[in-house]
């Protein structure tokens, strides 16, 4: 699974927020569609709120891909 490194800017982002940010989804309507079908997972758990709260540490999957989310770079 390819795994990159997300840092925040804020002190959260929301799930489909993010996957708009990484580029996986075009549009929010696609990310909105993509997470209510439950193919993005949270710290391995399907995640179906589209504004779920991610925070360092948390890890996202989606479609073979992964995103470690860390802190805002010092």
């Amino acid at each position: 699974m390819d795994t990159t490194d997300f840092a925040l800017r804020t002190e959260y982002i929301t799930l489909d927020a993010l996957l708009k940010a990484a580029g996986w989804a075009s549009s929010g309507g696609e990310a909105k569609t993509a997470i209510a079908e439950g193919r993005a997972l949270v710290n391995g758990e399907p995640e179906t709120r589209r504004g779920r709260k991610l925070r360092a540490g948390d890890r996202v999957e989606y479609e073979g891909r992964a995103l470690n989310i860390t802190g805002a770079a010092a």
